[in-house]
């Protein structure tokens, strides 16, 4: 069996995650000490003095640049590696399916949990109507498609539809 994922692509997303929040705190940090030390000088400032108009404008500016950054960097950035590491989490934690079934084709990417992902079809017989189903098993966007022809029948391993381990058959 080829396995997709090894121990490490676990670890290596966590760090990254961590990597990611620890960018996140640094920038709140900024952002806080600069609104803070103009706040101070606004307090510090005598009643009609005329560079009142230009602190709160730098405060503004600050705010709406710290906003500007968090929208990408957060709603992008760390979403993606998030679901991502929860993915692999839940790949780890998870109840494994084995079957066996014919490839049938690939369809288009989609984004599943937010995790972008391969989709490939295969036949499944279905006893209970007595007729064939298409079943789609996501293979993840990061790794190599595997080399599935069709008719091919694959013995794998999945995790809610979410592919871990293959072997071709014959």
């Amino acid at each position: 069996m080829i396995r997709l994922y090894q121990d490490s692509d676990l670890w290596d997303a966590h760090r990254q995650r961590k990597r990611i929040l620890l960018g996140f705190y640094v920038a709140t940090a900024l952002f806080l000490a600069g609104f803070i030390a103009v706040f101070v000088y606004y307090l510090g400032l005598p009643y009609n003095d005329p560079n009142k108009t230009w602190a709160t404008a730098a405060a503004c500016i600050i705010v709406a640049l710290y906003i500007i950054f968090l929208f990408p960097y957060i709603g992008i950035c760390f979403k993606r590696v998030h679901a991502y590491y929860r993915m692999l989490k839940f790949i780890s934690r998870g109840l494994k399916e084995y079957s066996v079934a014919p490839f049938d084709g690939i369809e288009d990417w989609t984004t599943v949990d937010g995790v972008d992902v391969n989709v490939a079809t295969f036949r499944v017989h279905n006893y209970k109507r007595d007729e064939d189903m298409v079943r789609q098993i996501y293979i993840d966007g990061e790794k190599d498609f595997p080399p599935f022809e069709e008719g091919q029948s694959v013995r794998m391993i999945s995790q809610g539809n979410l592919l871990i381990e293959y072997e071709i058959i014959g």
